[in-house]
């Protein structure tokens, strides 16, 4: 059998005394392990700033980017800075970002945030006094979004656009909770923009049901956030819990919030800038395309839910976040929403009562870390790997457009790829180890349903890359170190002048219990070089 190592307790960078404040907190301390490249010249909004942010985040590292004068707005009264590959491919800042210490292992980190996400706390209220987003406050027809330097990501996008890495806010018109999402805004005009929704998504189902009632639907969007907001946002949780809650829990502290102006909506107290505003029954406007997650444009919409702006709140020069959406690395959402996707999955099967599971990882090159999701689970009993599966492809965390779902033993650490393509070709047989579900929940995002009426449903493939359970016990033993020897090397690996730092290692040969079972080999139980009597 095979010794499974445990992950050691991270020895450095421990956590700040206290949580994160807001964004301006985050870039120093993102700036503090040396994450943060400021540029001082001019740059242009318009393709040049999601040029940059592109091939940045091809970089190892990959900084984020803090462009203080965008230019042609150095006159602008409202005086933004604009901030891009924020989080990017960088596991060290989700780890700042999730209140972790920057140099926590992936698999862990995903672990703690999952057990984070079974806690929750309830907002706290301010006073308009105490919130800093209300330092400056611009209403009516004086709102004018041609002073912020909004951008245009791709050549052949439809306008430009804004809150990319936001957080938008609405509230459902029957229980009255706040949900939070990140959805795509394009600027239609001074005081307008349009809000592109995918079928399912929480805000789209609010102002579904609005109209159905012939009502209006306020909506908020902070464009200049605390990145906790994006992980928190882009999730699925329950209908009827405010992602607020989840974000305190993460945090270790309730989310300050303050009641809107112009809106019925609690507010971020600290982000950068929000907008106010109303979406009035069926006023909907042509929108996109736009480049998205998959790496490709998503096609135009003739009508979008269509906000009119009824107030602008910023602190002064405001921080606006942006979030391109390519092909992998260079997706926002990729590694963030690798890690938090990967814990909320996990925490769903716990809150099932599946056991067993050794680790969930939502691989970031998969369409901005939809599209793949791995398990590495101890399998237990007959079955257990189908259920993980099965159960995997359709819980809240990941039943949207994922379409590869992959089951691996223990032993494999599934944000390693190529252990997992190792389990796919040396533990599973595809006749009998794949099978597909079909019309499932997808969007119309997807380039691959032609053509696009196809849209959005969508299929999954199960695939079990574990050891058939019912031939556990003479399963070919897999080539493993042992424990002692690992230990031996890690001490001399300096003195004996390699490069780098050991690599870690997820199993070990357990002591004393080497045993062989291939087919005319030694016996279960049965020593190397001992005979058959």
């Amino acid at each position: 059998m095979n010794k499974i190592a445990t992950v050691p307790p991270v020895k450095s960078g421990e956590p700040a005394a206290k949580p994160i404040a807001d964004l301006r907190e985050w870039l120093s301390r993102v700036e503090a392990i040396g994450e943060l490249t400021r540029v001082a010249q001019p740059v242009d909004r318009d393709e040049e700033m999601s040029a940059i942010s592109y091939l940045v985040a091809k970089q190892q590292p990959s900084p984020a980017v803090l462009f203080e004068r965008p230019k042609g707005f150095d006159k602008s009264p409202i005086g933004a800075k604009m901030l891009w590959n924020v989080i990017g491919p960088s596991v060290k800042r989700v780890a700042l970002t999730l209140e972790e210490p920057a140099d926590t292992p992936t698999v862990e980190l995903i672990r703690r945030t999952k057990d984070k996400l079974k806690r929750r706390l309830p907002p706290n209220e301010v006073s308009a006094e105490q919130a800093p987003v209300y330092q400056n406050t611009v209403t009516g027809k004086d709102i004018d979004l041609d002073l912020l330097p909004i951008p245009r990501h791709w050549p052949l996008d439809g306008g430009r656009y804004a809150g990319t890495a936001d957080a938008v806010i609405t509230r459902d018109p029957d229980s009255g909770y706040l949900n939070i999402g990140t959805y795509r805004m394009m600027q239609q005009n001074k005081s307008q923009v349009g809000l592109y929704l995918s079928p399912g998504k929480d805000a789209r189902l609010h102002i579904t049901r609005a109209w159905q009632q012939g009502k209006p639907i306020h909506v908020a969007a902070a464009w200049g956030i605390d990145p906790l907001f994006m992980l928190v946002g882009s999730q699925t949780f329950p209908k009827n819990v405010s992602e607020y809650e989840y974000a305190g829990g993460i945090k270790g502290q309730p989310i300050p919030v303050v009641r809107g102006k112009t809106t019925d909506l609690l507010l971020p107290a600290n982000a950068e800038l929000v907008i106010e505003g109303i979406i009035r029954p069926n006023s909907v406007m042509s929108e996109g395309p736009f480049g998205e997650f998959p790496g490709y444009y998503g096609r135009p919409e003739a009508g979008c839910p269509l906000v009119d702006i009824t107030a602008v709140h910023y602190r002064s020069q405001p921080v606006l976040t942006n979030a391109l959406m390519a092909d992998y690395p260079s997706c926002e959402q990729s590694g963030f929403f690798s890690v938090i996707r990967s814990a909320k999955i996990w925490d769903d099967l716990d809150k099932l009562g599946i056991p067993g599971i050794a680790g969930v990882y939502s691989h970031p090159a998969a369409a901005g870390g939809f599209g793949m999701t791995v398990i590495s689970l101890e399998q237990r009993y007959a079955g257990h790997a189908a259920q993980v599966l099965a159960l995997a492809a359709q819980v809240p965390g990941g039943a949207y457009y994922t379409k590869w779902i992959i089951a691996v033993d223990e032993d494999i650490d599934p944000t390693d790829m190529d252990q997992v393509i190792w389990a796919m070709a040396s533990r599973s047989n595809p006749i009998d180890d794949i099978d597909i579900l079909r019309n499932t929940w997808s969007t119309w995002l997807d380039p691959t349903q032609n053509p696009p009426e196809k849209r959005p449903y969508g299929s999954k493939a199960l695939i079990n890359a574990c050891k058939e359970h019912r031939h556990l016990p003479v399963f070919s033993k897999r080539t493993t170190l042992r424990k002692p020897v690992y230990d031996q090397v890690a001490a001399r690996w300096s003195e004996l002048g390699l490069p780098g730092q050991i690599p870690s290692v997820r199993a070990f040969e357990a002591e004393n219990t080497v045993t062989y079972h291939e087919v005319g080999g030694f016996e279960p139980g049965r020593q190397p070089g001992e005979k058959k009597p």
